[in-house]
This record gives C-alpha cells, structure tokens and sequence, in this order.
C-alpha cells in the first residue's frame, strides 16, 4: 500500500467519524460511499501540493523581443480556504511586461490552478503567482488581481451574498510605475 492509498484511507475514517459525530449514521445507504468520495475530493481539491511550479513551466518559456505588456484575463480558480475549508473561486488577471521572455499562455492558468488547490487565503494566492512569475519569467514587472466569492463569508458567518474580494499584488515596473500600473488596472476594467 503506497503513502497515497494509506492516506485515503485514513481520510475516510476521519470522514466516517465525522459524520458520525454530527449525529449521521454512516453506515447508512445515502452515506456509505460517502467517505471515499470525500477522501478523493480532497486529495483533487489540495493536489497542488505534490506538483512543482518548476516542473509545470520548463519548457514552457520562448525568446521573443519587444518589451509590450501582456495581459492574461478571467482565468478561472477553485481553492479552499484554510480557516474554514470552504470553497472560494472566482477570477484571476495577469499582466506582465516580458524581458526577452515570454511563456506559453495555457501555462498562466495551470500555475493559477497549481496554487489554488492547496488549502489558501486570497492575498497568498495573488503573492504566490506573482513572485513565481518573476522568479521564472524574469520580466520588468507583473501584477495579479484576483476577483473572488468566499462560501465561509457566504454560508456561515455574517452570511452575505454577492459580496467580492479584490487583491492586487504589484511587482516591478507594475509596482515602481504608476502609469504602468493604470495601464494594467485600465485594460481590466475595459479601456
């Protein structure tokens, strides 16, 4: 049995006991795969913590001249958040000014994915994608903005709906510049 089979099944105990504690009988039909299901959830749901940032962008960057800025826009994310393990998701826009580089664009959304699925918080998800852009891509500025909805802000808690959480993390040109950062900023909103 490998470390992987041996921890799923100590997640479905975990998952048995835990219905069990809140007062469900997992033995019973509705709930006896249950446990499985949920095991195989979380281990999708948190499988950015067995992938590398490295491994997932070699081969994935090309020489290509010009210095003008790139900007790649509603990509799509799914992340838990780790006070509360409820799922938060929403959008996230990238920009970045190349240095002789540039990477190939389906890569921007496996990097974002790659982040999300460990247990997170919003602001940590928008550092984690920026500064891995500038460790790999090495351009004069990047900057991330992360539109979300958080389930533990919607469901329990103060339980209000439609409420969005912006951040922004602004490295390089993106941060030193102003004009740079409006440009950025402008071309999200429509010009």
């Amino acid at each position: 049995m490998d470390a992987r089979t041996d921890g799923d099944s100590g997640l479905q105990a975990l998952v048995r006991e835990q219905l069990e504690l809140l007062g469900e009988d997992s033995g019973r039909e509705g709930l006896l795969k249950t446990p499985e299901r949920v095991a195989r959830s979380l281990r999708f749901l948190t499988s950015g913590y067995g992938a590398s940032a490295d491994e997932l962008l070699n081969g994935a960057l090309f020489a290509a001249p010009g210095s003008e800025m790139i900007i790649v826009r509603d990509i799509e994310f799914y992340s838990l958040c780790e006070h509360h393990m409820l799922p938060f998701f929403g959008r996230v826009h990238i920009g970045y000014i190349p240095d002789g580089k540039i990477l190939g664009l389906s890569k921007f959304a496996r990097l974002v994915d790659l982040f999300a699925r460990r247990l997170q918080v919003q602001e940590r998800l928008s550092a984690e994608v920026a500064d891995q852009l500038m460790e790999t891509l090495k351009p004069l500025g990047v900057g991330v903005v992360i539109e979300a909805s958080h389930l533990c802000m919607m469901m329990r808690g103060v339980e209000k709906q439609g409420g969005k959480t912006i951040t922004n993390v602004m490295r390089g040109s993106f941060r030193d510049d102003a004009r740079t950062r409006q440009e950025f900023l402008a071309a999200l909103n429509g010009g």
